[in-house]
């Protein structure tokens, strides 16, 4: 029982990126592009049967959006497989071998042979209407805090394209993502609260991120929340990308859920049934002849309507609270926007207000028969999309008679969820005719159980006693998505394994904190910032001024980022000589205040060599060269 009072029954689908040298099903990099691409071209999608004549519930509602697709591709990183001009070819080997590893870690049991499938996906980020996924293994497991979550299936697949934009009736889409391999790890739905949810997705990530063959960085891992609670329904949520959101969402899903079916009882002790709900629409245009609110005359204006639809006993319940900031009248929203493609809707429960007056509210009520504790919906639009967005309200009202709504919902930023599409079916997968099976022999097997990476306990012990690490930055490296970098930096450039791990885990930690977008740091920018002190060409303390201004100019070298903040290394012999003309230009200070100088002469040499120079060596400098100079003032 969850601190909610309620019982949750939660699972995960973690995706995340494979750091293969090609696509999955080309020859393509895996690559992501930040400038303008080649060419374009469009696409109409369009839904079909699977190999038992179904449709697909999910594959009929992107198609009855009734919108185009405008692929962005370039020449050099997207082939005519990504544009489905041509065949795929064979599954990429290394991304099976990657896949199998993960798959042995978790003890999951491979499948005999690969079978790629083909799940019907038409919302357009797939220029073939479809996803090509291939089952690997089964029936495996990870133990977090002495439970044991099973591991179901762990499948790979190929990314979608990325979403770039949205224009009036047409989505857009970049291709440079598509293709790439992606991991699909599912657990069985045995987590039971939110904070277990973050600690399971934690721990297979940190599987995922000691084979040191997976990508890092945003949008490289995302993970799906499988959430109900006891009395509720299966939901699906997309997109989650932070580790950190993870207990909040499916903690405000739960309570999303209970508010529900608080709303269903209350519902029920009204005598309402969802037979009541009729989808019977009032024209009430003639109420807003004079009306004050500006949505109202823009939209009758341009040739729009005003449509009214009665919800028995549903006053008070519209315009109650579900999630935070978000009501069972904003579900209604979601569902109206994306049904009809309106702007929103307006409820009898928050209004009078947005300019309608009290003595419209009334009138309505009047025209559409309303009780005590009836409710209304109201749409200002085009007549055609008016109809859609109140059926779609209707339809979404007598769900609420009923329960929970099976459903996929859309993570927000702060852990709310809204309405995405409803629940796939199991008609949308059949087999891919263009690639053959893959059989697993024992020799792959026993190859890929040869280069398994350390388990989790024996790597820290090596952090520690190799490293020299505390055993509090051990752990937190362990559990970094940095680990591989940091091995990388510290046993090819033998920069001190302290100075990296205390950069990676404290020092971007502050960056991010003050602001800086320490995210758009690529590995290689990193590594190139540690070998500039490596060679001795920058100070260790030039570290967090380069990788700020890396991170507010990616497109820099760090070699052209130290130039261009005149971070060159000092040599002891200038600063020898900057601490001789300091102490000439302060002698008055020297001979007033003797040793008692030294703090202020180390803030005037550090503000001028701060970052090119070590500071324990100014430190040194410093007080040699004041302790000659004050012998010098005694002699004479």
């Amino acid at each position: 029982m969850s601190d909610l009072g309620v019982k949750i029954r939660c699972g995960l689908e973690i995706h995340q990126m494979l750091d293969t040298k090609c696509k999955l099903f080309c020859g393509c990099p895996t690559k992501l592009r930040t400038e303008e691409p080649d060419l374009e071209f469009r696409r109409w999608l369009r839904p079909t049967r699977s190999e038992m004549g179904e449709l697909d519930r999910a594959a009929l509602f992107e198609f009855e959006k009734g919108v185009s697709f405008r692929y962005q591709a370039y020449e050099d990183s997207v082939c005519l497989v990504e544009m489905d001009e041509e065949p795929p070819h064979p599954l990429n080997e290394e991304a099976l071998e990657i896949a199998l590893m993960i798959a042995l870690l978790m003890g999951a049991k491979p499948v005999d042979e690969v079978q790629v499938m083909r799940k019907i996906v038409i919302d357009g980020s797939n220029t073939t209407g479809f996803q090509r996924t291939a089952l690997i293994a089964l029936d495996g497991k990870v133990v977090v805090d002495g439970k044991e979550v099973p591991i179901k299936t762990i499948c790979l697949e190929e990314d979608a394209a990325r979403k770039v934009g949205v224009g009036k009736d047409e989505v857009i889409y970049r291709l440079d993502r598509m293709g790439i391999p992606l991991i699909e790890i599912a657990t069985a739905p045995v987590i039971e609260s939110p904070e277990e949810a973050e600690r399971v997705a934690f721990k297979i990530g940190q599987l995922l991120r000691i084979t040191g063959r997976v990508k890092r960085g945003l949008g490289t891992i995302r993970q799906d929340l499988n959430v109900s609670i006891e009395g509720g329904a299966r939901v699906e949520i997309k997109g989650v990308q932070e580790l950190g959101l993870i207990s909040k969402i499916v903690r405000y899903e739960a309570l999303r859920q209970k508010s529900l079916l608080e709303i269903r009882d209350e519902l029920r002790r009204r005598g309402v049934r969802s037979e009541d709900i009729k989808p019977e629409f009032k024209d009430v245009t003639h109420v807003f002849k004079d009306t004050k609110c500006r949505i109202a005359r823009k939209a009758l204006k341009s040739g729009g309507v005003a449509l009214a639809v009665k919800l028995p006993g549903f006053k008070g319940l519209v315009g109650r609270e579900i999630q935070p900031g978000r009501r069972l009248g904003t579900e209604f929203a979601d569902r109206a926007r994306y049904w009809a493609k309106v702007g929103g809707i307006f409820h009898s429960d928050e209004l009078p207000a947005y300019g309608i007056s009290e003595e419209e509210v009334e009138r309505i009520k009047a025209e559409l028969g309303c009780g005590e504790n009836d409710a209304f919906v109201l749409v200002f639009e085009r007549r055609d999309k008016a109809v859609k967005a109140l059926e779609a309200v209707v339809e979404r009202a007598r769900e609420a008679v009923v329960g929970v709504p099976e459903e996929t919902r859309a993570a927000n930023p702060d852990g709310t969820t809204r309405f995405m599409r409803p629940m796939p079916g199991r008609a949308r997968m059949y087999p891919e005719t263009d690639i053959r099976p893959i059989p697993i022999t024992e020799e792959l097997l026993a190859r890929i159980r040869s280069m398994l990476p350390e388990p989790p306990e024996k790597r820290l012990e090596r952090l520690v006693k190799v490293y020299g690490l505390s055993e509090d930055m051990a752990r937190r490296m362990l559990d970094s998505y940095h680990l591989d970098l940091f091995e990388k930096i510290v046993s090819e450039l033998k920069v001190p394994a302290k100075l990296v791990a205390s950069t990676l885990e404290n020092t971007l930690v502050y960056l991010r904190r003050e602001g800086v977008a320490v995210d758009r740091l690529t590995d290689d920018a990193i590594y190139g910032v540690f070998k500039l002190v490596a060679e001795g060409r920058v100070a260790k303390e030039a570290i967090p001024e380069l990788l700020t201004y890396l991170a507010k100019n990616p497109e820099v070298s760090p070699e052209e980022a130290a130039e261009k903040l005149g971070l060159r290394a000092m040599t002891v012999e200038e600063l020898e000589a900057l601490v001789e003309k300091v102490l000439d230009e302060k002698a008055d200070l020297v001979a007033s205040r003797g040793e008692r100088a030294l703090g202020p002469l180390m803030g005037i040499i550090m503000g001028k060599v701060r970052g090119r120079i070590d500071g324990a060596t100014v430190s040194e400098v410093v007080r040699r060269k004041l302790k000659e100079r004050l012998s010098a003032l005694k002699r004479s």
